[in-house]
């Protein structure tokens, strides 16, 4: 099920205020939400499956944003409507077909209708918050299902560290997660190098460091597991902040 924290009013963004000059939490699957006025033509189930969100990265998010004191922006649209981690231009924007299951409702869609309704909004949003927070280190929150349905091996991560040319924040934070036994993947399940649009655009463009968390969803489905991952990664990225300013 939905964040029941999440609004459904529909701003395409959700604020969460903190202090300026730190870290800035990002979150663009944090919602299944699909508006009344769209219909996706699947059962409403597959809006719980990974396909339709990011199991727990809100409530991680969330728990972050508390511990640490942070602001965040979160998404409150699902990645089934329009995927707000992907460029206007691309191909899985507004995915007919999302591990293996179509997404009839999607065919004919106005794509740009739902930019201009959901993603522009959104990404603002975040554009907004760099410049109003001044980040030191962004860090977007996702989670990852162990295997896909559609296929492929089994995922053997605990978490991954995904970024793209800019590695100053995932090299400290995939040594730290490491050194506490944790089984870590170096731009793994998949490569920030591919696929990081949303640190690309706001943060890798203007020279801020930042890395994309991926934490297998399983890990964090439940409170305890929200609990035990926020203290894990609110250290990790207390170990980053503190590798960065010896880089300075």
């Amino acid at each position: 099920m939905a964040d029941p924290t999440i609004p459904t009013d529909h701003a395409p963004a959700e604020r969460i205020e903190g202090p300026a000059g730190g870290v800035l939490l990002l979150c663009d699957h944090a919602s299944n939400h699909v508006p009344a006025d769209i219909a996706l033509g699947v059962l409403p189930a597959l809006l719980d499956l990974h396909i339709g969100y990011d199991i727990g990265a809100a409530a991680l998010t969330r728990g972050l944003a508390a511990r640490l004191g942070a602001p965040a922006v979160l998404g409150t649209i699902s990645r089934l409507v329009i995927d707000l981690h992907r460029e206007p231009h691309h191909v899985g924007l507004v995915p007919a077909l999302s591990d293996g299951h179509a997404i009839p409702g999607n065919a004919a869609a106005d794509r740009d209708a739902r930019v201009t309704r959901f993603h522009i909004p959104y990404h603002a949003a975040i554009e907004q918050a760099v410049r109003h927070d001044r980040p030191d280190l962004v860090v977007a929150i996702h989670s990852f299902t162990q295997r896909l349905a559609s296929g492929g091996d089994e995922r053997p991560w605990q978490v991954g560290i995904l970024y793209n040319q800019d590695a100053r924040a995932a090299e400290p934070a995939i040594a730290a997660l490491r050194a506490r036994g944790l089984v870590t993947g170096d731009n793994e399940p998949y490569s920030g190098r591919e696929l990081n649009a949303t640190l690309n655009r706001h943060a890798e463009a203007h020279g801020i460091p930042s890395m994309s968390v991926e934490v297998r969803n399983d890990l964090i489905a439940d409170d305890a597991g929200v609990v035990r991952w926020t203290e894990i990664l609110a250290e990790t990225i207390a170990t980053v902040r503190t590798a960065l300013s010896r880089q300075r």
